[in-house]
């Protein structure tokens, strides 16, 4: 876990070798962990960090989870390469997110920082 300060805004960026969003409780307390550590409610996760089923809308995991993200008032990019996921649900999930204030889906590190500098 690093931080990044842009714009006056300190954002917490974790890059995972392994999942660590799985279900809403590893939400939880990867919200709680990282929120505590840095004094940011501004979080970029590496797309490696999360577990292939929150892909796959039917489990209602993805919706589950970014809503543990709402509630708690954290902002939320998730970097990477999303250029495989090719169902169009998804592909318009990630557009919706993306035209949000709080839940982004961006290719790198520093597009999250980006996303997540601005001020609302």
């Amino acid at each position: 876990m690093t931080k990044a300060e842009k714009n006056g805004q300190i954002i917490a960026i974790a890059r995972a070798d392994s999942i660590v969003l799985s279900d809403e409780q590893s939400a939880l307390d990867f919200i709680m962990t990282l929120s505590s550590e840095t004094g940011s409610n501004r979080i970029a996760l590496n797309k490696d960090g999360i577990s292939e089923e929150f892909f796959k809308l039917s489990t209602k995991l993805a919706g589950g989870i970014l809503q543990k993200f709402i509630n708690y008032n954290i902002k939320f990019a998730i970097f990477g390469d999303f250029s495989s996921y090719t169902i169009k649900p998804l592909k318009d999930f990630i557009y919706e997110c993306n035209k949000g204030n709080h839940i982004f889906f961006v290719s790198s590190e520093q597009d999250a920082i980006d996303k997540l500098s601005i001020a609302i």
